[in-house]
């Protein structure tokens, strides 16, 4: 199943939130929506989630108008949390099934399995606001995906986590993708974005950038970032032909190139000193991508 959106617009009065926006999520797949502050992606999820009307365009799931299918089949990990602080965890994740028409029984033997997976095992009776905001972030994820969406929305899921509770998300999100559940997420984390997503949509001030494969993108810069790594002085890579600038990480250095054709006639200089240890040409960073194609600097 495929969420489709066409030619989507919202407008507040005069101010333009979101601007005839393409883009397609399919089943199976992680689809990124990328952008800065205020770009329109949490407009755009919230018409999805038919909280905002569209003022333009259509949101279809399957070839159907998405506010006509049962909203238990959708998950949504807001920005602005929305758990209930006094409420125990165990309980409170139960509740929230239950809100989806799942049977309590079998929300109580979900919410354990999470519970344990997400290492809260121990918590599971604690009221939620005695939680560190990381855990906390844990169970508001739990809460979107407990009853099984067939569609699921995440808002900066990697909000308060540490490396190691990222990758106990990033290991649930892909499992999900692998049961078939269409999964559409926003992070400033370039790094999670680039490793989790197939296809993306970069928006900046209501208006897509591109929308399409990962790689797509990529290829519009060509593999111009090159790594060197041997018996050389940053001053005498930065003078060869086709290198915009030069930086040192440690002992190698990384050459920003015009295009990619530079890099053989760079090889050939380079090796005429003999041994080098590493030579490796790639494309941007999706985070160098970014920066590129927004005009500033992440936030």
């Amino acid at each position: 199943m495929t969420l489709r959106v066409n030619h989507l617009s919202k407008r507040f009065q005069t101010f333009v939130a979101v601007n005839d926006l393409n883009f397609e999520a399919e089943e199976g797949k992680i689809f990124g929506l990328i952008g800065q502050n205020g770009a329109g992606k949490t407009t755009t999820f919230r018409m999805i989630l038919n909280l905002l009307a569209p003022s333009g365009g259509t949101i279809s799931w399957n070839g159907k108008a998405v506010h006509t299918l049962n909203r238990d089949m959708i998950g949504y990990l807001p920005e602005e949390r929305g758990l209930y602080p006094k409420m125990p965890v165990e309980e409170q994740l139960i509740f929230f099934g239950r809100l989806r028409g799942k049977a309590k029984l079998d929300m109580k033997k979900k919410a354990e399995y999470w519970l344990d997976r997400f290492d809260l095992a121990d918590k599971k009776q604690a009221l939620t606001e005695t939680l560190s905001k990381g855990n906390q972030q844990k169970v508001q994820l739990i809460v979107s995906l407990i009853h099984q969406p067939s569609l699921l929305i995440l808002d900066e899921p990697f909000s308060g986590l540490d490396p190691v509770n990222a990758a106990l998300l990033k290991d649930a999100i892909i499992d999900l993708k692998n049961q078939g559940a269409t999964i559409i997420f926003s992070s400033h984390r370039m790094d999670h974005v680039e490793e989790l997503c197939d296809h993306l949509c970069l928006m900046k001030r209501g208006e897509s950038l591109f929308s399409g494969p990962l790689h797509d993108l990529k290829a519009q810069f060509g593999k111009v970032n090159l790594t060197i790594r041997g018996p050389f002085e940053k001053e005498e890579l930065s003078v060869m032909p086709g290198v915009v600038s030069v930086t040192r990480e440690k002992d190698m250095f990384r050459l920003l190139l015009s295009d990619e054709e530079q890099a053989r006639n760079i090889f050939d200089q380079v090796t005429e000193r003999g041994f080098i240890e590493r030579f490796s040409l790639d494309y941007l960073s999706l985070e160098e991508i970014f920066k590129r194609k927004v005009g500033e600097a992440l936030v």
